[in-house]
């Protein structure tokens, strides 16, 4: 090895003999060990013949092992050759080799980052369609709200005129029924007094054909489910007989002396 590092200081050589240089000494290096392994085995061989055991051929092999490994573990790895050219040259191999992986890496990673660009463009898109499509709904939405307000609006108007219509109608039919029956149907003489002969009770101020049927349909309004009205002596009783008459009111199935409007807007 001596005589090869004397060859490599006389002068420069190129990467090319270094590394040709380097293998040769890694020949020598490795028949030095063969001949080393010949020579234990040789050892192992006369000892087998003296005991011819292979339990302690196998016990000898195992302590040149672990001879071997604790001497490998003492020893401190040397350089094989300290030829600044053949160190150069092993360093440019193996920068070589680094760089051609870290270009493999990169180009990897440049390929995964396009992808991944390409995949948030695709989702950008997506969400900004979503966005739209958001955006369109609750303009939808809004028009919608605003055109049931409108239209509740409207609702409640034409309601309420419908009422007041009604109201008015009402008070226009209830005026001229009470002017009819003023006319057809007055009180009786004596200023509407209900004398009683031969009675301790004072006379009783009697009421209105008009009065008695306000009476009746007040009653239906207010309690449908109760509509009987006590029939009282301030009801003239021809006005009661006329109405249960021609229909326009009945007694109660059980009292006789209570009675109410025939319900005819059921």
């Amino acid at each position: 090895m001596a005589e090869h590092s004397s060859e490599i200081t006389n002068g420069p050589i190129n990467p090319a003999d270094a590394k040709e240089e380097l293998l040769d000494e890694c020949e020598s290096i490795w028949k030095q060990m063969e001949e080393c392994q010949s020579k234990l085995r040789l050892l192992g061989g006369e000892t087998l013949l003296k005991s011819n055991a292979k339990h302690s051929l196998s016990m000898m092999r195992v302590k040149a092992l672990a001879a071997e490994h604790y001497q490998w573990q003492k020893r401190i790895p040397e350089v094989i050759s300290a030829h600044p050219d053949v160190l150069l040259a092993l360093g440019k191999e193996e920068l070589q080799k680094v760089k051609s992986d870290l270009e493999m890496v990169l180009t990897t990673l440049q390929l995964k980052n396009k992808n991944l660009e390409e995949d948030l463009k695709r989702e950008q898109q997506w969400h900004k369609e979503q966005e739209q499509m958001l955006d369109t709904l609750n303009d939808i939405e809004e028009e919608k709200t605003q055109v049931e307000q409108f239209c509740n609006k409207r609702a409640c108007y034409e309601l309420h005129s419908k009422l007041l219509k009604l109201k008015l109608y009402k008070e226009e039919l209830l005026s001229a029924l009470g002017e009819f029956l003023e006319e057809h149907f007055p009180l009786p003489e004596k200023h509407g007094i209900a004398e009683k002969k031969n009675s301790e009770k004072p006379a009783v101020e009697l009421v209105t054909l008009h009065e008695i049927l306000e009476t009746l349909i007040n009653k239906l309004m207010s309690t449908p489910h109760e509509p009987y009205v006590t029939i009282t002596d301030s009801f003239w009783p021809p006005y009661v007989e006329l109405l249960l008459r021609y229909g326009i009111a009945m007694r109660h199935p059980e009292d006789p002396g209570r009675m109410r409007l025939e319900a005819f807007h059921m």
